[in-house]
């Protein structure tokens, strides 16, 4: 990552050591789609890619196919000009909010399993900590809705 100043290189490794644990991303998949989010330009050439990475060929073709397949990642091209341009997708924070949306439904079914077997077949233990529970999918509940409405905010904006 030669051609980035100090800065951006350590943002850039910051971004990519989170989105290996919330999006469950390889190392140079996330890195690549740091470099994509904090890109001032209006994308990047493979072999810009390539440049910025110093990886290989397979692996930014490999991990750049697999962040288009997860919609993290768009291209495009320029007329006249044969190469593909990438560069986060125009929605990338929306679809981020919507994989944490459905990350709180399937917390809620599984919450809500919990909450109903213990009120069926641990009547004690629900009645001393059942409430923790209800709170818990209380706060899910609040948190989804919020989503919900930054979501539908986002949709409105023009990019």
């Amino acid at each position: 990552m030669d051609c980035c100043s100090e800065e951006k290189r350590k943002l850039i490794e910051e971004i990519g050591v989170r989105f290996e644990q919330v999006h469950q991303l390889a190392p140079l998949a996330a890195r690549i789609y740091g470099i994509m989010i904090l890109s001032p330009k209006d994308g990047h050439t493979f072999d810009e890619i390539l440049s910025i990475t110093c990886a290989s060929k397979s692996s930014v073709s490999t991990h750049l196919n697999h962040l288009l397949q997860l919609k993290k990642v768009e291209y495009f091209t320029k007329p006249g000009d044969r190469k593909r341009y990438f560069r986060a997708s125009s929605y990338y924070l929306k679809n981020t909010l919507e994989e944490y949306y459905e990350n709180i439904n399937e917390e809620l079914k599984l919450i809500d399993k919990i909450i109903n077997f213990n009120k069926d077949n641990n009547t004690q233990k629900f009645q001393s900590t059942g409430q923790i529970a209800l709170l818990f999918r209380e706060y899910l509940e609040s948190q989804k809705m919020n989503i919900e409405n930054v979501i539908n905010k986002m949709s409105k904006i023009e990019i």
